[in-house]
Formats: C-alpha cells, structure tokens, sequence
C-alpha cells in the first residue's frame, strides 16, 4: 500500500510557487539563450527559497538552469492574492459616524473599502423621532419601511396598529414623505444628503384611501368621471387606478413655481401615468399643447412644509416632485401648489397609485392577511379566573349568587351611585389624602397618548397635519386662554376643529362637560372613552389619537 502526502489549498488561495515555477519554465528559453554560464541548480523564489515542488520531481525530470526572477511580477501576485483574501470580509459599521464620509453617511461607503469590497452586511441607521431624540439600529441591506417600523416598535414598547411610518425629513429643502413599506431603507438613505434624516412617526391616512376612495378622489378632479357624466363606485374608481390597462387622468388648476425665478404661475396640469403635464394653451389636452413636467419613474412627490415662508408659496398647499438621481438642490425640484388641502392630497395619492400600481395595494393588504392568520388561532378572550366570577349579594345575613343577569346589571350600576356618593363626601371632608379623587381626576389624564399638555393651536395643526388627517383623528391639550380648561381639538372631512373642555361644579364635585354641562364626566378619561363610542355633539367619533414617541 502506498501512501502519498498531498497539499490542500483552499479555493480562495494562490499557489505562489506553481505560478513562479511556470513563469519561470515559459522565460526558460529566452534567457537560456543570453546565459554564458551553465549551473545545474533548482529556479529560486522570491524569497530566496527552493521550490519544495521542483524537489520532489527532480529525479523524473531533467536539471533546469537557475533563472532571474522579476520582482515587480512576484509583488503584483502578492497584491493579487491580499484583495482574493479580503474580498470575502463582510461591510465593516462605521463606529464614529460624525468623522466619515463629506456625505455624513453612517455607514463606510463601498467607495472607502478596498477595491472588490461587496456591498453586503450590516448598515448603521439613525433614526428620530418627534422630540429630536435618536435611535441607532443596525440593519441588513434588505431590510424594508415596514420591517424597520416593527422593529422600532417592538424596541419602543408601540401599540402596533400598522399605522406607523418611516418619513425621509430634509429640513434644509423643507421637504418630507413617507417611505413605502416596500422600500429599501439602505437605498434611500444612500440618496439622502448630510443634512436629512429618518423620522419615525404615525402616518393614519397612508393607505386610507383604499377604504374612503371618494373622499380622496373628487368627481371635478377625475377626468373620467367628468366623461361618463355619472357617479363612480369606489371599488370601480380604484380599480381604474390599479389596472394598468385603464388610463385614469387627474386634471385641475396648480401654482407651478417658475424656474430660476421667485414667482408662481397657475396653470391646468394633467397627471397620467406617463408623468406630468402642463397646458401651453388653456384646458387643451391636444399633443400639441402639452409639455411634460416631471416624469413619475425616476421621481418621488415630497410635501413642502415650509412652502410660504421659504419658497414664497402663495398657499399652504404645497408639494413637490423630486428626481432620485439628483444632488438635493433646489433648482432640481419641481415645486407645485394646489388651492386646498383636498386637492394637494388628490395630486399626491393619484402620483403614488400611478408610480406603484398594485403593490400599494398589497402593502396595504398584508397586516390584514397577518390578522386573519392569528384570528386562526383560538385564544380565550378572557382568563379562566375571570369567567369564573359571579355576582354576589350580600345585602342579607348570608351572601347569595345573582343568576337574573338584569338584576346583576342593576347591582351593579347600584354599586357605581354608592362610590361616586362615598367620593363626594370624601371631597366635603377634605381628606388629604395623595389619591384624593379630586386630585386625582386633575392629573389621571396626563400619562395618556393623546394628552400633549401646554401647546399652541398651531402646534396643534401640525401634529394633526404629520399624522395624516383622517376622520376622527384627535388629541387633547390645555387651554391657552383658560388654563382650567382643556380643548379637543379633532379632524373631519380634512379640516380641524376645535372644542373646548370646561369644568363645571356639582355637589362640591369637580366634573368636565364639552357640552355646557349636559353631559358631565368625572375625568377626561372618561370623556375621550365616552366619545370614542358616542358621536355626541361632536361631527364624528374619536377613532385615532395623535401620539408622539420616545425612542
């Protein structure tokens, strides 16, 4: 049995000494010519060493003559083989993100590793929220806005109602918008300039108009409801919308800001899935009249926030149309204005339906899929101790169980008037005590989502204005002109109103009415509870209150 002693290398490495061997064989005959000398001796490597492979053939093979070696050809095999060793490293984090890059990026950019580096791995990604406070997260290059905002959720203890977004913020253009569940955030954020950043806020209109499509869509505004001269289904008008072989078309009268120039021009815009176009001559859509604006492939639609003070906007209607590919200046925007809030909304959600098509639909979809796939599963709404209690009566000398469920219902309201009456007299005593009701009730709502404490009105607007202003959209806050009073300030039909909250005395007994007293409440809990299930005097119900997050 014979037994042979081979040498492995790995795939990734380079025989240094075959490759001189074989450089050295194919000069062989060129320089054997020039040599005057004849030396029986091994082909020597850079190192000065004897080739261990010639050795072992040298009896089967005959005698070769020492050769010169090129050093530059050894050290460029030497380079060769470090950037084979190298190119499998995974992208390295940058730990100080503020010394990088002149982009600021967070992450070492495939231009700063060494040649053949693969964009793969692990990116750095900040991320705000409301207060200006910072999140560092570590992502992989495939993760999406959705997924992103589920980790931010989870990590932030959220009520995940799949209403949270993740908005790319340039505050220097004083342009915002809300990334796409489906969008890679490594990718946006390598457009991103230094100055811009991820906000991660709620965003409740985001797919609203898939359940309130008229709201978004008014008649004078689609040109094919104008043309059939009849009303449109909701689920007809989205679908024209969604299929591709339809051709939906948007048209009405925008402020278009003039380039290079400070003033605005109104002009009657056409939006069609082949981009945005203008009207040389009146309301024509003749060809001829047409000029293409912006095209919707290569763009995103921003809303202007700053639109009146930085850009001389003549409303607060503003939004913009921004190439991908560009250098965030401002000469490369297209900026627009549209007479109310209603039509700024139309023009953004008809751009974003013609851009995504289908998929918009499927995002929106897919929280709904994971919530029937979890109703699946049977889990008792209430524990096992709870379905266990009875009601009890112990009014008489041995205590009984309340099988009439009328007579337990009446028990129990009977139960309420007593505590409220022991509450009462407690206030007519004054106890001193740190869970005093009356103390209590004028501060119990402090720690609540949708309480924001001392801000202004218009504070108040452009919270609502962040959070998407859909129906019943609402938060609380304290009176500026009454500082015992509290407002209500909600959202409906895309305007925001305001209603105020004031305290009323009963019995020595502190209560809170919206109405003028005709329906009194013992704390604001109570009466956002109360409202939540009762439309009241109040244009709608309050369905989604306005928070703002600490990360």
């Amino acid at each position: 049995m014979r037994f042979h002693l081979c040498r492995f290398l790995p795939e990734d490495d380079v025989d240094l000494e075959a490759l001189v061997n074989d450089m050295n064989s194919s000069l062989e005959s060129l320089y054997s010519t020039c040599s005057s000398q004849q030396t029986e001796s091994t082909p020597l490597l850079h190192n000065g060493q004897t080739s261990s492979s010639h050795q072992h053939h040298h009896h089967h093979t005959s005698l070769r003559r020492s050769q010169p070696m090129h050093i530059l050809a050894v050290r460029r095999l030497q380079v060769e083989e470090q950037q084979l060793r190298t190119s499998s490293l995974p992208a390295i984090p940058n730990p100080f993100p503020e010394l990088c890059s002149p982009a600021s990026s967070p992450v070492l950019s495939p231009g700063s590793l060494p040649p053949g580096e693969p964009s793969t791995g692990k990116y750095i990604v900040k991320i705000f929220s409301e207060d200006g406070m910072g999140k560092v997260v570590e992502i992989p290059a495939d993760m999406t806005a959705r997924d992103l905002c589920q980790l931010l959720v989870y990590k932030s203890h959220c009520v995940d109602n799949n209403s949270w977004a993740l908005v790319e913020h340039h505050p220097l253009l004083g342009l915002e918008r809300c990334l796409e569940d489906h969008e890679l955030v490594v990718q946006v954020q390598a457009s991103m300039n230094s100055d811009s950043r991820f906000l991660f806020r709620k965003n409740y209109a985001k797919y609203e108009f898939f359940r309130n499509p008229l709201t978004f869509f008014p008649e004078h505004m689609v040109a094919w409801c104008q043309e059939t001269n009849r009303p449109i289904p909701p689920s007809q008008l989205l679908q024209n919308f969604l299929a591709t072989s339809s051709c939906p078309e948007i048209q009405g009268y925008l402020y278009v800001k003039e380039m290079g120039r400070k003033s605005w021009k109104k002009i009657y815009m056409f939006l069609r899935r082949s981009g945005l176009y203008c009207s040389t001559k009146g309301t024509s859509k003749e060809p001829r009249h047409l000029q293409l604006l912006a095209d919707l492939e290569d763009s995103n639609i921003f809303t202007v926030i700053t639109g009146k003070k930085q850009h001389g906007a003549p409303t607060d209607y503003g939004f913009c149309i921004k190439p991908n590919k560009g250098r965030g200046e401002l000469k490369e925007l297209r900026l627009l204005c549209a007479e109310d809030e209603q039509g700024r909304t139309c023009w953004m959600t008809a751009f974003r339906l013609f851009k995504y098509g289908i998929v918009l639909y499927q995002n929106f979809k897919i929280p709904q899929q994971r919530k029937t796939l979890i109703s699946h599963f049977p889990a008792p709404v209430r524990s096992v101790s709870e379905n266990s209690l009875v009601a009890m009566d112990f009014s008489g000398r041995i205590g009984r169980v309340i099988d009439n469920p009328v007579e337990a219902q009446s028990a129990a309201m009977e139960e309420g008037h007593a505590w409220r009456k022991r509450s009462q007299r407690m206030n007519i005593l004054g106890s001193h005590s740190p869970l005093h009701h009356s103390s209590l009730s004028s501060v119990i709502h402090i720690a609540q989502l949708w309480f924001h404490g001392r801000i202004s009105r218009e504070e108040s607007h452009r919270i609502i204005h962040q959070q998407g202003q859909v129906d019943g959209l609402f938060l609380l806050r304290v009176s500026q002109s009454n500082p015992k009073a509290f407002v209500l300030t909600l959202c409906h039909h895309q305007k925001i109103k305001h209603f105020q909250i004031l305290p009323c005395e009963e019995d020595g007994q502190v209560f809170f009415s919206l109405d003028d007293g005709a329906t009194k409440f013992t704390d604001l809990i109570q009466l956002v509870e109360f409202y939540q299930l009762n439309r009241g005097v109040l244009p709608c119900k309050l369905k989604h209150p306005c928070t703002v997050v600490a990360l």
